[in-house]
């Protein structure tokens, strides 16, 4: 049921509504000055903010930022700072500015009692935390830095780097930064991983990759071989084929495994050449034209055919490199099968020492047969020898050349397990091949 106004009541309402809107109206007229004053960065305006606005925090904090960075009166700085923290404890930046001028001042105890509120107030902005870090560098506390430069390295990928520069120049010790810094996250390794390499700390390089490993973590297939790369060109194959195998099954690779009865991985060409690694790796040739050919093949399901048309070819573009033992017999066999060869000399399959570039084995020119042929051979490595390259050559690289050769069945394996085969005693046992 509606209930009537008088007259009387109905002015009174209506002048209640105005009074309101007036008072609504001047504080937001206020606030709007005091918006504009402090946007200026003059003291007088920025004064006046604080007095037409004295519970906005960011007014005090931007008065106080004057007396410290344009005045130069710390003292002040440090009475507006104090007043902004008071009315918001929870802004990281109100109580950095005023560690800053605490700083100025001397008062170390107040430079530190602030910064641990900033921290408080924001434990996981990396802002906050690179900021802190560098205060303890400079105070001189390098444990507080490194756990601060930890919180940098897990959430800001833009001071990721720098953050690492700045802990290995104090701290150069892969462990401790494996322990205190870097996170044990798949991306914050990889990271650290790249830092490492572009020192040269292989061994640093070899225990990180350790603890990416133990992880089981997924991540890009290059990231793995860059970290062969790297480790056969710093001439460590061991530490490259452990890294291989590590993180074989994490990635879907454990098909790309050498065994102890065939150390040429993909040797049948069954599986996609991951151009990486110790798979096959390849690069285009002028005037050679690669394909996996399932229409003809020695055994499985498809060949690699190379077709050569052009002048000026060294090689086939293609390679795979084995690690091996030093002093060791292996026995190496293939199948291949050409078609319709003209110009001088042939694509022939060479094993040499992949840092000497010794050969070890040079096949003759693969030229003559429109069957599958078998090429067999035993190859013993020198003392120093760690690291074959397998690749296919051409003889001579200079005189134009026309052809087809198709390749099928690489396999080198110790000749003690085919000796041991031969002579009634049980092999080395093996792995199933992939």
């Amino acid at each position: 049921m509606a209930i009537p106004l008088s007259k009387r009541r109905r002015w009174q309402f209506a002048a209640g509504l105005v009074l309101l809107a007036g008072v609504y109206l001047l504080l937001a007229c206020t606030e709007f000055a005091a918006s504009v004053c402090a946007s200026r960065a003059e003291l007088s305006s920025l004064q006046r903010a604080v007095r037409l606005s004295p519970g906005n925090a960011d007014y005090r904090h931007r008065l106080g930022r004057y007396f410290a960075f344009v005045a130069g009166d710390p003292q002040s700085a440090i009475d507006g700072l104090r007043s902004a923290v008071a009315l918001n404890p929870h802004d990281a930046r109100y109580w950095f500015d005023l560690a800053a001028a605490y700083q100025v001042t001397g008062d170390l105890a107040g430079q530190r009692s602030a910064l641990d509120r900033a921290l408080q107030a924001e434990p996981t902005a990396p802002d906050v935390a690179w900021e802190a870090a560098n205060f303890f560098l400079i105070d001189g506390d390098i444990d507080r830095a490194l756990r601060e430069f930890h919180v940098v390295v897990e959430n800001d990928n833009a001071l990721k780097d720098a953050a690492l520069r700045a802990c290995w120049r104090v701290r150069p010790d892969t462990d401790a930064l494996l322990r205190d810094v870097v996170p044990p996250r798949a991306d914050s390794l990889i990271d650290f991983l790249g830092f490492l390499r572009g020192k040269q700390e292989t061994e640093g390089v070899i225990k990180t990759w350790d603890r990416l490993a133990q992880l089981h973590e997924k991540f890009p297939n290059r990231d793995l071989y860059e970290q062969v790369r790297y480790l056969i060109e710093m001439r460590r194959p061991d530490a490259a084929m452990s890294a291989w195998t590590e993180t074989a099954d994490t990635l879907g690779l454990s098909a790309y495994l050498p065994t102890d009865d065939n150390l040429v991985v993909n040797g049948d060409f069954s599986l996609d050449i991951l151009n990486g690694g110790f798979d096959w790796n390849y690069v285009n040739r002028t005037g050679v034209r690669p394909l996996l050919d399932p229409s003809d093949f020695h055994q499985g399901r498809r060949s690699l055919s190379l077709t050569f048309e052009g002048p000026g070819i060294h090689d086939a573009g293609i390679q795979q490199l084995i690690p091996v033992r030093g002093a060791t017999t292996y026995d190496f066999s293939v199948y291949y099968k050409s078609a319709d060869f003209e110009g001088a000399g042939g694509p022939e399959i060479v094993l040499r020492d992949a840092y000497t570039g010794t050969p070890l084995y040079t096949s003759d020119a693969l030229t003559d047969a429109d069957f599958w042929k078998e090429v067999h051979s035993k190859v013993t490595t020198p003392d120093s020898t760690t690291l074959l390259r397998l690749a296919i050559e051409r003889f001579p690289s200079g005189a134009a050349i026309r052809g087809k050769l198709w390749l099928d069945n690489f396999q080198l394996s110790p000749a003690e397990l085919h000796d041991n085969d031969s002579s009634g005693n049980s092999p080395t046992e093996s792995k199933d091949k992939p």
